[in-house]
């Protein structure tokens, strides 16, 4: 998302940052990493805004990205994507051993960041 609207992010903070949610926030199945990250890239490119009307048409771009995700994948949600309880240490070893990361979750990547790009360009 960086490289397609020209920000130059040059340390490794924000990958550092992101790492938690991993798992969906820790592995405790909550918000997909993928919808967490894509929040991040739309605030790095909306920003808060000055005024109130301003953060709050701001605010609705990751309103609007959190339905059209839920709309193509079903659930913003890590377990319920992909059917794993990565709490436990059953459902990390059931995960890792299944083609879930190939199937569930790097497609979910993918449409996280095309959402994300698709909605800002509509926007600029």
């Amino acid at each position: 998302m960086c490289q397609e609207f020209e920000i130059e992010i040059e340390n490794d903070i924000i990958p550092r940052i992101a790492f938690g949610f991993a798992g969906g926030i820790g592995n405790t199945g909550a918000v997909c990493g993928a919808v967490a990250g894509a929040v991040m890239a739309i605030g790095l490119k909306t920003e808060k805004g000055d005024t109130l009307d301003e953060a709050l048409r701001n605010l609705a771009f990751a309103q609007e990205f959190r339905r059209r995700f839920e709309a193509e994948m079903e659930t913003i949600n890590c377990r319920e994507l992909t059917g794993a309880d990565l709490s436990t240490e059953e459902g990390r070893e059931q995960f890792m051993s299944s083609d879930i990361p190939l199937t569930v979750c790097f497609p979910a990547v993918g449409v996280a960041y095309r959402l994300v790009v698709d909605l800002l360009k509509e926007t600029s």
